[in-house]
């Protein structure tokens, strides 16, 4: 731990021209104490760091000594290039490995280039999960990803949304943080072989075993979420309904509904009648659904089937008419 400690003290060093024992003290973590036992550990081990005293004093390196000790490590360099997605790293337990790889990094950097990592740092940030949702991961996310990183099979109870729990025997591919919520893709062989998707706060148990699995090189992790995103959200679209809608309504139609629903349907409307106004069929979640987000088109557009959606925004036009007083 402490041999750890004080490669990141002279990397830091080595990346900046002169460190207070403050600033040492508080990205090592440690007391400001620890750093100059640490700095006189390393002077008596050879490494030429100097300190000036006084007020505006600190440690520095001299003669623009340079180590060597800049290799990234397995872990260090898959961390590093995740270090876009801070919240990530720290719910997988990489944020140290990630640190790491940025002072090694930095460190390897020509003098000039220095401040290019706290450059990009400045200018872009991700920010991963979605508004009003809870930011703790799942507490089994650590040791799953630990099985993924170093392909070993996973046993794990999963709760579906039934509630009833199952056991399987995964191979675990890859994981993937949708709008703050962390979902893992695995093989599995039974009930029906295949990878699947499951949703890592589903899961109650998780065990990793000894061996490893043999991991199929061919498999696309993002091709394969993308294909199922599209799956899933063309699964929810169970309903289908039919609208006129003016050359305004067909514009803003695939910002009210599925986008992509939305726009299929206007690029396969017939042509424009004398008033300009197109028919679609739109396939929605649900008429509920449907009710709600082609409202905010207005006299935009008019509900032709099914009748009963059609029914229910003429109950709400009349009663519209009433708050405003027209007839």
């Amino acid at each position: 731990m402490r041999a750890a400690r004080l490669i990141k003290l002279v990397l830091l060093l080595q990346s900046r021209a002169s460190m207070t024992g403050a600033e040492l003290a508080r990205r090592l973590e440690v007391s400001e104490r620890t750093v100059a036992r640490d700095v006189l550990a390393l002077s008596e081990a050879g490494v030429p760091v100097y300190a000036d005293r006084g007020r505006t004093g600190g440690y520095r390196l001299v003669g623009g000594y340079r180590t060597r000790l800049t290799g990234l490590g397995r872990t260090e360099a898959e961390a590093l290039f995740l270090s876009g997605v801070p919240t990530a790293l720290r719910a997988m337990g990489l944020a140290d490995a990630a640190s790491a790889a940025r002072l090694k990094v930095s460190a390897a950097l020509l003098p000039e280039l220095g401040d290019a990592p706290a450059t990009a740092a400045q200018r872009f940030h991700l920010d991963a999960p979605g508004w009003w949702q809870p930011a703790d991961p799942p507490p089994l996310l650590p040791s799953t990803a630990d099985a993924v990183w170093d392909d070993r099979p996973l046993t794990v109870r999963y709760r579906r949304r039934d509630g009833a729990e199952v056991e399987r025997d995964l191979e675990p591919y890859g994981l993937v943080l949708k709008a703050g919520v962390w979902y893992l893709i695995a093989y599995v062989a039974e009930p029906r072989p295949g990878h699947r998707v499951y949703r890592v706060d589903r899961f109650t148990a998780a065990t990793a075993g000894t061996g490893h699995f043999d991991r199929d090189e061919a498999f696309d992790l993002p091709a394969f979420w993308e294909e199922q995103a599209a799956l899933f959200a063309r699964s929810l679209l169970r309903e289908t309904v039919v609208l006129r809608l003016s050359p305004e309504g067909a514009r803003r139609l695939p910002y009210v509904a599925d986008r992509r629903a939305g726009r299929d349907a206007v690029s396969a409307a017939g042509p424009p009648d004398a008033a300009g106004w197109v028919t679609v069929r739109l396939p929605v979640e649900s008429l509920d659904v449907a009710q709600e987000q082609l409202s905010a088109l207005g006299p935009e557009a008019e509900v032709l089937e099914p009748a009963e959606l059609r029914g229910r925004f003429a109950e709400a036009a009349r009663r519209s008419a009433g708050l405003y007083g027209v007839g």
